[in-house]
């Protein structure tokens, strides 16, 4: 996790560079800033731009701000930049005595609840959760979706579905996927017209409850292969059609895959940044050992020295799963 951590006092510096180094050591990307002459630790550095300029590029390129400082501060910094909570970074308030730890935005999906825990123990801290169904311990739709990696495809049916947890309603659920484990006690395995239901699946249009929340998870591969110079236009209406034709969510895209010698290939590349899914190339040595039966071109082969680019990047990528297509 990329992690921005500002502090304004000497004393918030000082838990500042605390922070920073006991998050680190947990394997996060951070760094540590401070206001003006307050960075009484070397490890943490002087901001050299106004606070409204450093927020508004933390919002875009970190998954959680940390202010150690007043809420107020911290509220104002972030209002103009505040859009998605299915893209807005967890933010998180320390008082710079450490007493507190508040998140303030992102609770769940963003993880700021879940990291405020990790960190208030470790500086003497007491983490104060909001979030009605945490306090409740209740089941909470779009934690369940974060740590199984799932796109919530409705926040409105989402919230509603929350507020109908905490009324003690029962929400239905069903999944193109088999469990593992136990479900929560709000949830029940059935696909008959509930008010509210969740239904796991690829395919966004179905719609088994009455008001039924898609969760999509990003579980498909897709291999490509092209011409030289093939347009960003034809990639896009190529796999978008795919895609619709066989009922498969564009955020069930884990990732593009290819070989190598389409790294620089730009109708790729373009696709893939404007849809922010990852790609990935492999050397025909790495694509030519990949077990199975595949098609086969000697035009390809010929280009490439492998006879099958697609179905052998989108297996390779995906670790062994199932061909779909």
């Amino acid at each position: 996790m990329k992690i921005h951590i500002i502090s304004f006092t000497n004393e918030g510096s000082r838990l500042n560079a605390k922070l920073q180094s006991f998050l680190s050591g947990e394997g996060n990307d951070v760094t540590s800033y401070c206001t003006g002459k307050n960075a009484s630790e070397a490890e943490v550095r002087i901001l050299q731009e106004p606070l409204k300029e450093w927020t508004k590029k933390s919002f875009s390129t970190c998954e959680a701000i940390i202010f150690i400082g007043a809420c107020g501060v911290a509220v104002r910094s972030i209002a103009p930049y505040v859009a998605d909570k299915r893209k807005d970074p967890a933010v998180i308030v320390i008082d710079e005595k450490g007493q507190y730890v508040i998140p303030v935005l992102s609770g769940h999906i963003g993880g700021a609840n879940e990291l405020s825990h990790a960190i208030a123990p470790f500086i003497h801290g007491l983490a104060v959760i909001t979030t009605a169904t945490d306090i409740h311990s209740k089941f909470a739709v779009d934690v369940f979706a974060k740590k199984n990696r799932m796109y919530i495809e409705n926040m409105k049916i989402a919230k509603e579905i929350s507020a109908a947890v905490l009324e003690e309603k029962i929400i239905g659920i069903k999944s193109d996927f088999p469990f593992t484990g136990q479900l929560p006690k709000e949830l029940l395995e059935d696909s008959s017209q509930r008010d509210y239901g969740i239904y796991i699946t690829l395919n966004a249009g179905e719609n088994p409850f009455i008001n039924t929340l898609h969760l999509i998870p990003g579980i498909i591969t897709i291999g490509i292969g092209c011409r030289k110079g093939k347009s960003t236009e034809d990639i896009e209406k190529e796999i978008l059609g795919l895609l619709h034709k066989n009922n498969i969510s564009l955020h069930a895209v884990k990732n593009i895959a290819s070989i190598d010698l389409k790294k620089e290939e730009k109708g790729i590349l373009e696709f893939c940044n404007k849809y922010k899914i990852p790609a990935v190339f492999f050397s025909s040595e790495e694509l030519k050992k990949v077990q199975g039966t595949y098609s086969k071109s000697s035009f390809v082969n010929e280009i490439t020295g492998v006879e099958c680019v697609c179905e052998r990047a989108a297996m390779l990528a995906s670790e062994d799963g199932e061909l779909l297509i």
